[in-house]
């Protein structure tokens, strides 16, 4: 009765490489982890050396596991300012390069043992499951959360076309049905899946919150003024709201006449954003990317973000945490930040300039002790507890309930039936190149190579099972 919950999370990327499927799990598993009424483990990717240089920043490279996981607990534990007691392991990953991302090697479950295996988080669980070829996740976990981090349709929308798009969302709802029990959407700009419920179970670097407080008592006592005017930062891609803002920008310059924007931010896209912002008579300057907690940034008053392709976004917390007014699209990926009345929402491109003039001839309302706990990771955390009903007795779970009547039972049975059928399958393609690599798959990481499993210290078995040789029971 006594034994403490072990709950481990899957994620997608890992630190340096500064995204959000990196950084929100790491503080995610270190305040679930503060109290130690919980057992959590981080399971994030290894590179191995030559896919590390096209991903970590600054040529920052690791010879070892160990080597990489001080670099991660010395970076959070320099922002969250107390020990952090969770453990790390690491599990097999190549750098898609076309994809821009990192996908799991093998059988990822087996990091966990099994003596050891009870809650499961998949941060961005289709993206961890789409290639997946192993033990079933519901078979080796009692319960598998997934957190859904990412718009993918969005971004196959805009980048590929809508037939892809549409088999990239029932490929999405398909592999998280078999593998999820339930399902945390950050916000409703992802698509309906199943078993959803729709909580931001995020929150922002407590640094961000720290420098509020400071601007706060400053302004306060009249030793600080906003001495800058507007910027954004984000990875400078087009689809991070960088067309939407210059678009923005270039039909309204009449309007917005003596508007200084600046733009930081490094990525694929840099030299054609700087080049649509020298067309614009506006005073719009590019800079490279920053840590957005630079001092630099501390006396800007007004940070525009135009973006519809995020889910939640990360800097604009981070700039309600930090005091600033946000100018930002009303649309569901925003939703969460309407609750601040720094936040101003624009319905369309007029909207847009009276919100930023507006902004500008303005100071942002100090935010009170309840908003900035809103927007904290304690409050995300048990917003995050509360979602996944891992607040409740374990009896209450609804993983865990049992239909008392006949045809309810009747009806679960059939239900699970067909989801081991769907589940066999994807298990049955996903064991053969051809079918990996028709949908997407690196070649060759069906399994992971022996070198890889040396780096790791992880067993490499030349003989892996072949599809044909399992049974449905054993998935």
């Amino acid at each position: 009765m006594d034994k403490k919950q072990h709950i481990a999370i899957y994620t997608t990327a890992s630190l340096p490489w500064m995204t959000g499927t990196a950084v929100n799990p790491l503080f995610r598993v270190a305040y679930l982890a503060k109290d130690a009424e919980r057992k959590v483990t981080l399971v994030i990717p290894w590179l191995s050396p030559h896919d590390q240089v096209l991903v970590y920043p600054d040529k920052i490279t690791f010879s070892s596991a160990s080597e990489h996981e001080a670099y991660v607990r010395h970076w959070l534990e320099e922002r969250t300012g107390f020990s952090c007691g969770f453990d790390i392991q690491f599990y097999p990953g190549r750098f898609a390069v076309d994809k821009r991302s990192i996908l799991p090697v093998g059988d990822i479950t087996k990091i966990i043992p099994d003596e050891e295996a009870d809650i499961a988080v998949l941060e961005e669980p289709e993206h961890l499951t789409w290639y997946h070829h192993g033990k079933r996740w519901k078979t080796k976990f009692r319960l598998v959360i997934g957190v859904v981090h990412t718009n993918y349709l969005e971004y196959v929308r805009r980048e590929k076309n809508a037939m892809q798009a549409n088999l990239v969302k029932h490929m999405n709802s398909w592999v998280i049905s078999i593998y999820c029990h339930k399902v945390i959407r950050l916000s409703a700009a992802t698509q309906d899946l199943p078993r959803s419920v729709i909580c931001n179970v995020h929150g922002v670097n407590p640094k961000f919150l720290e420098i509020g407080r400071k601007m706060k008592e400053e302004l306060s006592n009249g030793n600080q003024e906003y001495k800058k005017g507007a910027y954004y930062i984000g990875k400078m891609v087009w689809n991070k709201g960088y067309k939407e803002l210059l678009n923005l920008l270039s039909s309204h310059q009449k309007e917005l006449a003596g508007l200084k924007v600046d733009l930081y931010g490094n990525g694929e896209d840099s030299e054609e954003v700087k080049e649509a912002a020298m067309k614009l008579d506006l005073a719009v300057r590019v800079h490279c990317g920053r840590d957005h907690a630079d001092p630099l940034f501390h006396n800007y008053k007004v940070f525009l973000n135009p973006s519809t392709s995020d889910v939640v976004c990360t800097t604009t917390a981070e700039a309600l945490a930090m005091g600033k007014i946000v100018v930002c699209a009303n649309h569901p990926s925003n939703e969460f930040f309407k609750q601040f009345p720094n936040c101003r929402m624009y319905d369309d491109s007029n909207g847009f300039v009276s919100a930023v003039n507006e902004a500008m001839t303005e100071d942002p309302a100090p935010l009170s002790d309840e908003q900035m706990h809103e927007l904290s990771w304690e409050a995300a955390t048990g917003r995050f507890l509360h979602a996944a009903e891992l607040d409740q007795a374990p009896a209450a779970s609804s993983a865990s309930k049992t239909p008392s009547k006949k045809f309810a039972s009747m009806s679960f049975d059939m239900q699970k039936r067909i989801e081991d059928a769907s589940a066999f399958v994807h298990f049955t393609a996903s064991g053969f190149e051809l079918s990996r690599k028709v949908f997407g798959a690196i070649p060759g990481t069906l399994h992971p190579e022996e070198e890889q499993c040396k780096e790791l210290g992880l067993p490499f078995d030349a003989g892996e099972k072949s599809p044909q040789s399992l049974k449905m029971g054993s998935i």
